[in-house]
């Protein structure tokens, strides 16, 4: 048993240091296209960390089905941007009311808030590139299931002068391809298939019925369907974050340092276990950082980060201390820790379950830094959780089972 224990415990210090070796290094499989990028590379980062612009944007609540022309809303910015080039940019909807835009790498603020804040063109053009008609035509464009073949279609409606000039185009062009355009990207290319006299016709070749509702969303974009208001914005420097990335990188690595030195003097033995269980911990919540969707590290979820590894370590403490009580008892090694084990559980599933409750309460109602804090929160205590309840657990059973003597070995 011994014998296991020791290679059990080499095998886990192995391993720590090469997945440290492939998470700071990354690694590729030789021969093959297969590439793990470094950690530090795949984390997304937020704005105050890497630079760029965020704006904010309040919507007109008088305007009738709002919360339907919100989400249409924000599905034409996120196009528009996409459209040139801005593909990080993220564009969420802030509380009720509100829309907030961020987009990283950005020089010049002015020509991204005129992307998103003007009206957008949207045009008809027949075979030979000329305009038919314009979006202020359109009276009614959105995403439905045509009744005949139960295909996803969009179904549109014009005005008068619309519905004439139409008309003209559908009996020109007949079997002929009409272009709908949004400024220079092309929405959708249908073929006229029956001259279109009443202003009323629909838009069929899609697969996916969310496909149908987006473009009938960018149809109806000739303007935003709302109107939207600046009443925030500002613009973070790149240089500044990169700063403020390096000290804190700095400070957190000077204080698990420090950490991992106070439970060695603390608790001896138990107190290596634990430098162990931190290293996985933080292995954990860097991989998961990396490859969590949605998830951008910035300053308040540096923070978070170092608030979940307090927790990590808070749990070991507990764990630590209920051993050295039972072992002032008059227990083995084992028996104390076994028994201590099952004594500080029971208040590290409380505290964890209660800050994880908290960080979800945020991360549903917070936007911006304060969700980036909840993600990594929350991705913190879950990983601080299976540390403390699996990790530390099986790694002081293994040393426990080493044979060592002395009880100033396992306690002070």
């Amino acid at each position: 048993m011994k014998k296991r224990s020791v290679i059990t415990l080499c095998v886990t210090v192995l391993l720590i240091v090469l997945v440290s070796v492939v998470a700071l290094k990354g690694f590729q499989i030789p021969g093959s296209s297969y590439d793990y990028v470094p950690v530090k590379d795949a984390i997304s980062l937020g704005l105050d960390l890497r630079g760029g612009i965020y704006a904010v944007y309040q919507g007109d609540t008088s305007a009738e089905d709002f919360d339907t022309q919100m989400d249409a809303t924000v599905t034409i910015m996120i196009n528009r941007l996409t459209a040139q080039g801005y593909t990080e940019a993220t564009v969420t909807r802030q509380g009720s009311d509100r829309i907030r835009i961020e987009i990283p790498d950005v020089e010049d603020p002015n020509e991204i808030l005129n992307i998103v804040g003007t009206p957008a063109h949207l045009t008809f053009e027949d075979p030979n590139g000329d305009i038919v008609l314009e979006g202020n035509s359109v009276k009614e464009a959105y995403g439905t299931y045509d009744r005949e073949t139960n295909k996803p279609v969009i179904a549109f409606t014009l005005d008068d002068e619309g519905t004439k000039a139409f008309a003209d185009a559908t009996a020109t062009f007949l079997n002929q391809v009409i272009t709908i355009r949004l400024d220079e990207t092309v929405l959708t290319a249908p073929t006229v298939q029956s001259v279109i006299t009443d202003g009323r016709g629909i838009i069929n070749g899609f697969n996916d019925i969310n496909d149908a509702i987006t473009i009938a969303n960018l149809i109806m974009s000739g303007a935003l369907p709302l109107d939207i208001t600046l009443i925030e914005s500002s613009a973070v420097s790149a240089t500044l974050g990169e700063g403020a990335l390096s000290t804190s990188l700095t400070a957190g690595i000077i204080g698990i340092l420090l950490i991992m030195l106070f439970m060695i003097v603390m608790y001896r033995i138990p107190g290596v276990v634990a430098d162990m269980a931190l290293c996985i911990y933080i292995l954990i919540v860097f991989f998961a950082l990396a490859n969590v969707p949605g998830v951008q590290l910035t300053l308040p979820g540096i923070a978070g980060i170092l608030l979940g590894i307090g927790m990590a370590v808070d749990g070991n403490v507990i764990i630590f201390e209920r051993f050295r009580e039972e072992l002032k008892g008059g227990r083995t090694v084992q028996a104390a820790a076994q028994r201590g084990y099952k004594n500080a559980l029971s208040s590290i599933i409380d505290s964890n379950v209660t800050t994880i409750i908290a960080a979800i309460v945020l991360v549903y109602f917070g936007t911006g830094s304060v969700k980036g804090f909840a993600l990594t929160l929350l991705i913190g205590v879950i990983a601080s959780l299976i540390s403390s309840v699996f990790i530390t657990r099986f790694l002081l059973n293994q040393a426990t089972r080493l044979g060592i003597k002395g009880d100033k070995l396992w306690s002070r």
